[in-house]
């Protein structure tokens, strides 16, 4: 991936985690109030176990009350895994933002930026890995906030493919794909075992869009020249239709007909 893309990532998720933080010191190396809860609960779940550690304790380690607790976190749960609201948010934000012809720039960014978020957490991402692993419900919890973003892609993709045949099975294929991509390859750098994660995700959805260029209009380019009084708008689905389904029943070509 570009340099400069990761640059742009990178920067984008840590506005996510300073933004509505008025905790000095965001961004220049300090810990919000948010995040020094997460360290201090991760120390006591190494220490006396998930289930042995209350709210309490874990205010306290983290030098806060029980009311600035709850205002970060509804649950003790809550305090392990990501901002899942927001990332959600954002992301539905960046794919609002992409045209016809960027969709799928759209798709990759927006599974760059849930990866980074991982990445950029560091230790304290496979410290929850550890931690779902071995906790029946946490990993549960987690199962059920991957279908979340599997049904955002879903229904960005539904809309940009249209109404074609087949097109609602092909999103729903294609979400399950990119988000299995996504996931893949977020297992890998918890194990240690991708030394460039941002790069492997990259391969990974370069061959998930390859999977469905046939039925994305990714693949072979073609050329086609035409005067039409209709907006491009109004074309560009009809296009991708043919391109996808082919001709409707008992279509002829301009050859049949002038044999006709």
């Amino acid at each position: 991936m570009v340099r400069g893309t990761v640059a742009t990532v990178r920067g984008t998720v840590q506005s996510w985690r300073c933004a509505g933080e008025s905790t000095k010191g965001c961004g220049m190396g300090g810990r919000t109030a948010r995040e020094r809860l997460a360290h201090a609960a991760f120390q006591l779940f190494d220490e006396r176990g998930y289930e042995g550690t209350t709210v309490d304790e874990i205010a306290e380690r983290a030098g806060v009350g029980r009311t600035t607790f709850f205002r970060h976190y509804r649950a003790k749960e809550d305090v392990i895994f990501p901002d899942h609201d927001l990332l959600l948010e954002r992301i539905s934000s960046r794919l609002a933002t992409s045209r016809t012809d960027t969709a799928l720039t759209a798709v990759s960014e927006a599974v760059r930026l849930v990866l980074l978020h991982y990445v950029d957490e560091g230790e304290v991402a496979r410290r929850r890995y550890r931690l779902t692993s071995s906790v029946p419900a946490l990993r549960d919890r987690e199962i059920a906030s991957v279908a979340r973003y599997q049904r955002l892609f879903k229904e960005f993709l539904a809309r940009w493919m249209g109404d074609a045949p087949g097109a609602a099975l092909r999103a729903e294929l294609m979400a399950a794909c990119v988000v299995s991509a996504h996931n893949h390859v977020l297992r890998r750098w918890l194990r240690g075992e991708a030394a460039d994660p941002m790069a492997e995700v990259d391969t990974a959805l370069r061959e998930v869009l390859g999977l469905f260029s046939g039925q994305t209009g990714e693949g072979e380019t073609h050329v086609v020249a035409f005067t039409s009084r209709h907006p491009l708008d109004y074309l560009l689905p009809a296009l991708r239709r043919l391109a996808t389904t082919g001709p409707p029943p008992g279509h002829r070509t301009q050859k049949e007909e002038d044999q006709a």
